[in-house]
């Protein structure tokens, strides 16, 4: 049954803070996917896995260089009955509905269907299904580059990330760094100039600092000397294949304060990995929470830090950082597709918690388009149900809901990140 809050919600332009989109140019040319590669390359392979099918069966399902689609699913079909009600299932059950006319997913059915794909990938279809389908005001984008751009394909539309993982790992690729700066790292003064060289290049036209280093080094993050550091970088620059674990992180940890100073003067927030991991058989939990950043999030107060993936599983640790730093934003990017019933859950427990202006809606958190609309939609969905649920307890009124959906869904963004600014000029730039 329909209510103001869920027209409200349906219709309102949604921020999608975080994805990893192709360009444009890759999207249509030999990266272009075909019917499986656009239900299947998104995370759900993971689920596949861990229901029981082969990593080989999955890496057939999505080699577009067999034409036998059904073949290729028949590899997998017993793992996807499995996992189809998963929030990855729920969302690839979405892109076959929407784009496909496919009620359930079967060999046949998917062969069937291809005649419908070639819309799909046509120049400037990217940017429709994300504007003008999943109805997304713009869209931020972790490209793992440090270098950002003026994307043609939509200027005001596709922001970009600095990507600050490798210098957070304690493993700056210092060739790289030195091509895209001009400095040549050698010491502790020329590395803090690359990392200067680095924001002076992109800060004006960048989105945001992000880094995922939660995936390969533990989140816990503790003050660094200079001393300390130059020692680690002598080790690195010598032989860094051998650099020990201690020199990576004290390197690291030192980099990543320079960046979230930087990032501060340049008025970028600094987005983190917090909690679970893409993929599957690799996750020691014990190092992804955000708890670890407490240390971090105190020394720099007038940082602005979006933990992102609502730290699941530890999503309540998150709420109470949220609730007693200033400087913390929760994103609920991703994790509407790892678990929407937890997601949801989350919205009412932050609610009651926390300050209502520092929590963002939805990131895709993905490659194709499609998969992009796909988590849209159950976002919206999921996000719905809470806000409703909350409104039928007496909670909050109905007018109070469209309120809160009208922030976390656009208005925090608008507010964190300067959208407005930001917008105007890449516009500016790309006039030029």
């Amino acid at each position: 049954m329909s209510s103001d809050l869920a027209d409200f919600i349906a219709a309102t332009s949604l921020c999608d803070t975080h994805e990893h989109l192709q360009y444009e140019d890759k999207y249509l040319g030999d990266d272009q996917p075909d019917i499986l590669r656009n239900l299947f390359h998104n995370y759900v392979p993971a689920d596949l896995v861990s229901a029981g099918a082969s990593q080989e069966a999955v890496n057939a399902l999505l080699d577009k260089r067999n034409p036998d689609i059904r073949a290729r699913f028949k590899g997998v079909e017993a793992a996807w009955q499995a996992v189809q009600h998963t929030g990855y299932g729920e969302a690839v059950r979405t892109i076959a509905r929407e784009f496909y006319g496919l009620d359930e997913l079967t060999a046949a059915g998917i062969d069937a269907a291809q005649d419908k794909h070639d819309a799909l990938v046509q120049p400037g279809a990217r940017l429709h299904l994300l504007r003008d389908v999943a109805k997304l005001d713009h869209v931020q984008t972790d490209d793992f580059r440090r270098e950002c751009w003026v994307d043609e394909s939509g200027p005001d539309f596709f922001f970009y990330d600095i990507s600050w993982a490798e210098f957070c790992n304690g493993q700056p690729n210092v060739a790289a760094i030195t091509q895209e700066t001009g400095v040549e790292i050698r010491d502790m003064t020329t590395l803090q100039n690359a990392m200067e060289a680095v924001f002076e290049q992109n800060a004006k036209v960048a989105i945001a600092v992000k880094s995922q280093h939660a995936y390969t080094r533990t989140l816990r993050w503790q003050e660094r000397t200079a001393q300390e550091a130059a020692r680690a970088l002598g080790a690195y620059l010598h032989s860094p294949d051998e650099m020990s674990e201690t020199d990576r992180l004290c390197l690291g940890d030192w980099c990543w304060a320079r960046g979230v100073e930087l990032a501060t003067a340049y008025k970028l927030p600094f987005k983190l990995h917090t909690g679970y991991y893409a993929g599957h058989s690799r996750m020691p939990v014990d190092r992804i929470k955000s708890g670890h950043l407490c240390p971090l999030l105190a020394r720099y107060p007038d940082a602005r830090f979006v933990l992102m993936h609502i730290a699941w599983p530890y999503s309540e640790e998150l709420i109470s950082l949220a609730k007693h730093y200033p400087n913390v934003y929760a994103d609920l990017c991703w994790a509407w597709s790892i678990n929407p019933y937890s997601a949801s859950d989350f919205v009412r427990r932050y609610l009651h918690a926390a300050p209502i202006n520092k929590l963002f809606a939805f990131g895709g958190d993905t490659h194709m388009p499609v998969a992009a609309v796909a988590y849209a939609r159950q976002a919206r969905q999921w996000l719905t149900r809470a806000l409703e649920a909350e409104v039928r307890e007496g909670l909050l009124s109905e007018a109070q809901a469209i309120g809160v959906a009208s922030r976390i869904m656009h208005d925090n963004q608008y507010a964190c990140f300067d959208v407005e600014e930001k917008k105007a000029i890449l516009q500016a730039a790309s006039s030029l």
